[in-house]
C-alpha cells in the first residue's frame, strides 16, 4: 500500500495462512492452529513477529509501503499492541522505519546492501567452516542432514518464508558446532537481514530455492570428507552467488 493510500488496503501477511514449512520442532510458528487471518492467543507477540518476518521475506509487506498497526491487528484478529511491539522489534533490526502518526514503512534495500551483507557473512563464516572441517568428527555432520533436508522440502514447495526459516536453522546448526554462541547470534542477524527482498528485483523463484538447498547438501558432503578447498568454494559461492545466480539469501 503506498503511503498516500488508506490503511485499509494493507494486505494480510500470507504466512498466517496457507501451506508453510516449519523448522521449529516445537511447532511454534505463527498461524498454527489458527483460522485464516488470525493467530493463537498464546505468545501472540512472538507469533505476530514471526508472521511479519515471513511476510517481509515473501514480499507480502512491500518495500517502501506504510502499514498501520491497528489495521494489521484487525486482520490478524488481535489488538494493535502486539503488532506495534513486533513492528518496533523489526524497526530495531532495520527492517522497517517508524512513520509518526501513520505506522511503519518497510525499508527499501539496494543490491549494494545485499552484496555488503554477503561480504561480511563470508568474512565471518568461511574461516569458521574451514576450522570446523578440520576439527569436527564426520559423524556430527551426519546429524545435520535432517536440517538440510528440511531446506530441500521447503524449496520443493516453493515456500519462500518457510525456506528462509529452514535456511537460517541450517546455518545456525553449522555454526553452533563452533561452541561460540555470540558468533551464532551475530551471523544469524546478518543472515536474517540478507533475506529481506530487494525493491528492484523479483523474489527468489522455486528454482533459486532448490539450487540454494542443493548447496547445503553439497557443503555437508565436503565437510564430512574434510575437503577444505571444496568447503571454501561452496561457502564463498553460497554467499556471493555462482555464475547466473544472485547471492544466496
Amino acid at each position: 500500500m503506498p503511503g498516500s493510500r488508506a490503511y485499509g488496503a494493507a494486505r494480510v501477511p500470507e504466512q498466517v495462512r496457507g501451506e508453510h514449512t516449519h523448522c521449529d520442532p516445537q511447532g511454534s510458528g505463527a498461524g498454527e492452529g489458527a483460522g485464516p487471518g488470525q493467530v493463537r492467543r498464546h505468545s501472540v507477540r512472538g507469533q505476530i513477529l514471526a508472521a511479519l518476518r515471513g511476510a517481509l521475506v515473501s514480499g507480502s509487506l512491500v518495500p517502501g509501503e506504510v502499514y498501520s498497526a491497528p489495521v494489521l491487528g484487525e486482520r490478524f484478529g488481535v489488538s494493535a499492541t502486539p503488532v506495534r511491539e513486533a513492528m518496533q522489534q523489526l524497526a530495531q533490526e532495520g527492517a522497517v522505519e517508524v512513520v509518526p502518526n501513520r505506522g511503519f514503512r518497510v525499508a527499501r534495500r539496494s543490491a549494494g546492501e545485499l552484496a555488503e551483507l554477503a561480504e561480511v557473512r563470508a568474512l565471518i563464516e568461511v574461516p569458521v567452516m574451514l576450522r570446523l572441517a578440520r576439527t569436527v568428527p564426520s559423524d556430527l555432520w551426519d546429524g545435520l542432514r535432517p536440517v538440510a533436508d528440511a531446506t530441500a522440502t521447503a524449496a520443493a514447495l516453493g515456500d519462500r518464508a518457510g525456506y528462509a526459516e529452514c535456511d537460517r536453522a541450517f546455518h545456525r546448526a553449522l555454526l553452533a558446532l563452533s561452541g561460540n554462541q555470540q558468533l551464532v547470534m551475530v551471523a544469524d542477524d546478518l543472515h536474517r537481514r540478507s533475506q529481506w527482498p530487494l525493491v528492484s528485483a523479483p523474489a527468489l523463484s522455486r528454482a533459486d530455492l532448490i539450487a540454494d538447498a542443493a548447496e547445503h547438501a553439497a557443503l555437508l558432503e565436503a565437510l564430512t570428507a574434510g575437503d577444505l578447498p571444496a568447503v571454501q568454494s561452496l561457502v564463498q559461492g553460497h554467499f556471493t552467488g555462482g555464475p547466473g545466480r544472485r547471492p544466496a539469501r
